[in-house]
């Protein structure tokens, strides 16, 4: 069983690495290698508009230094595009989405109450048939109870309609969405556990839609606690002062840095 795991890592070339990716991707890497798995590293570069070829180098360089290894890859999503399309046309001749004109401030003025992690969209365009310069939702089952079997968090419930809205699975600019990408690619790279951060719990319940949409198997999930700042902030990339790359310069060692992560050893006691 222990070589039939398959986990991933999944660096986004928007910034500079910083201590939350450091768990999480730590974690990712010693639950792989405690299975004898493989690990994969994936590159998310879709959006054209914010990756940078120098944070690439940037995070191989920092990842190598933390300790962290990995079976195959790196997977550049930039060069799978043709794996998205053929998933939205499936959705598409299933008559699963639909086109949406609706610009952020239409929604605004139309759903001022706030999702988790965006604007709950209120279904305005569902009859839509005007099919140019539109994104493309996914219709959800409004009411419907989407359950999450999370490694670490436990049984997460969310309603669909009420959590969260209709999603964008494909661009305007003819590109696909973070959801779509991550689950072709997990789903197409046979991952059996997928490891990130919490702030993904409500991703995790779209996804799951969009697996049973495709007919697909989702992997197992755990979530990882996030790690905050000073002010007890959840660390973004532009958190410079606590990215990998200006901890190695003061001096610190990955081992200084694992040890000074709250919590670290006890996920990988517990839950290893």
């Amino acid at each position: 069983m222990s070589s039939e795991y398959r986990g991933r890592i999944a660096p986004s070339p928007t910034g500079l690495l910083h201590l939350g990716h450091a768990q999480t991707f730590w974690i990712a890497h010693q639950r792989a290698r405690s299975r004898q798995g493989t690990l994969v590293l994936r590159d998310e570069d879709i959006d054209s508009s914010r990756c940078r070829p120098e944070f690439v180098q940037a995070y191989l360089e920092d990842l190598s230094w933390f300790g962290i290894d990995w079976n195959e890859g790196p997977f550049h999503q930039s060069q799978r595009l043709a794996h998205y399309r053929e998933a939205f046309e499936r959705l598409r001749a299933a008559g699963l989405v639909y086109p949406c004109r609706c610009t952020r401030k239409d929604i605004q003025r139309s759903a001022p109450q706030a999702g988790e992690d965006e604007l709950i969209y209120p279904g305005t365009c569902r009859d839509s048939t005007v099919v140019e310069d539109c994104n493309w939702r996914l219709r959800v089952p409004n009411g419907q109870r989407i359950t999450i079997q999370d490694g670490f968090f436990g049984k997460r419930a969310y309603y669909a309609g009420e959590a969260f809205g209709d999603f964008v699975v494909w661009t305007k600019e003819d590109g696909p969405s973070y959801q779509l990408a991550v689950v072709v690619d997990d789903a197409l790279m046979g991952m059996t556990e997928v490891v990130r951060g919490a702030d993904l719990l409500l991703s995790t319940a779209r996804q799951l839609l969009l697996y049973r949409a495709l007919g697909w198997q989702p992997p197992a999930f755990f979530h990882c606690p996030l790690v905050n700042d000073d002010q007890g902030l959840r660390l973004a990339k532009r958190s410079d002062a606590l990215s990998l790359r200006a901890l190695r310069e003061q001096g610190q060692t990955p081992e200084q840095i694992r040890a000074g992560l709250e919590g670290l050893e006890i996920l990988l006691e517990q839950f290893g």
